[in-house]
């Protein structure tokens, strides 16, 4: 079957062309390069691993509950449409909202994908192209992952937002070589490691947790490399250069907190768009998540050297400035210790099954004896 067979509204074409523009620089010393980098990037060959084996994809997957979790976290939970659903309609809208959720993720990941690719073309030093060469590899593989869950799991997918679209697509027209790191690195990055972790930390299904875990391990290293790259680079730019950088990421932070929302769902249920955005903005579910959202975005923000008076004054409105303090470092051990724990839980019970079976085909054999 054709994945375009599997959307809800089927995509206009069955591509999307931006037009690139900026240099491919190649580099022509290849002695060492930055040891942060070149260390990140040793992490980065060595945490290479295999999706179709790491990840069991013998677990089941209820398609009308794919994540289990609670009702409530649903926009419709406690509305006047939630009393009128039958029990099969509410399964559907599971369904939608899972679909829609994790097919952002796959096109984000292409997204991503292409970016890294773009910075292997357009950074000037090889450390940073060597490093990106390997996150191209990951994102890869996460957007192979993502779609084998919504085929082969959901059996439903749903057309990129048209919000995320218009991100990527400013971040990928700037010739700007640092653009495709500020744009996905941070931004994109930060939005989707708020929705992976609040997903991986509420489902209470094995196989989505695994993904996510998995694929959060990974992106942390991809923060790691952005902030080093943008670190080093943002010190030398100009008041003005700062400034062109800091209000992409304030309209870039508007756009993802105000219509990333999955209001395309409530579409699909019969709600007419203007209700279906205020029952979104009425949702303690969306509230809380862009308070996550913004737990990983404005500290990488402020780390990199993008923290001028405007921009502070945007997180001040937004009510977020205070996040710019966490500690985004303990965040990401976290989720590396988290993706490390399942593997060990995992190998455990693979070895208490390999044990048990030796066991009873030694008893088998002693009866027979």
């Amino acid at each position: 079957m054709s994945t375009r067979d599997l959307y809800t509204t089927a995509p206009p074409s069955p591509g999307w062309q931006v037009p690139a523009t900026g240099a491919a620089r190649f580099s022509w010393e290849y002695g060492d390069g930055r040891e942060r980098l070149l260390a990140l990037y040793q992490k980065g060959k060595d945490k290479q691993w295999d999706g179709a084996t790491r990840i069991d994809w013998d677990l089941a997957v209820d398609p009308y509950d794919p994540l289990g979790t609670p009702d409530e976290v649903l926009t419709l939970h406690g509305t006047r449409h939630w009393a009128k659903m039958t029990e099969k309609d509410k399964g559907d809208l599971r369904r939608h909202y899972a679909s829609w959720q994790f097919s952002q993720f796959l096109h984000g990941e292409q997204g991503a994908m292409i970016c890294a690719a773009r910075i292997v073309e357009s950074v000037p030093d090889l450390d940073a192209k060597f490093y990106s060469a390997t996150q191209t590899m990951d994102e890869a593989r996460h957007a192979e992952i993502y779609g084998r869950f919504l085929q082969d799991k959901v059996g439903m997918l749903y057309p990129i937002n048209d919000n995320l679209r218009g991100l990527l697509d400013d971040t990928l027209r700037d010739s700007r070589w640092d653009m495709p790191y500020l744009g996905m690195q941070v931004l994109i990055e930060g939005l989707a490691l708020a929705a992976f972790g609040m997903i991986r930390d509420t489902t209470d299904k094995p196989l989505p947790k695994q993904i996510l875990a998995y694929v959060m391990q990974d992106e942390a290293r991809h923060v790691a490399f952005g902030r080093m790259a943008l670190r080093d680079y943002y010190k030398q730019l100009s008041d003005a250069e700062l400034r062109e950088r800091e209000e992409f990421v304030i309209e870039g932070c508007h756009l993802m907190r105000d219509r990333l929302r999955g209001v395309e769902v409530l579409e699909n249920f019969g709600i007419p768009r203007k209700e279906a955005e205020e029952l979104t903005e009425r949702s303690e579910f969306l509230h809380l998540f862009r308070r996550l959202l913004f737990s990983r975005i404005v500290p990488c923000v402020k780390d990199i050297g993008l923290w001028g008076e405007r921009l502070q004054k945007a997180y001040l409105d937004m009510g977020v400035f205070d996040l710019g303090d966490s500690n985004l470092d303990l965040l990401m051990t976290q989720d590396e210790e988290i993706a490390e724990r399942l593997d060990a839980e995992r190998f455990a019970q693979e070895e208490r099954a390999r044990v048990t079976e030796v066991a009873d085909a030694i008893a088998e054999g002693a009866a027979g004896d």
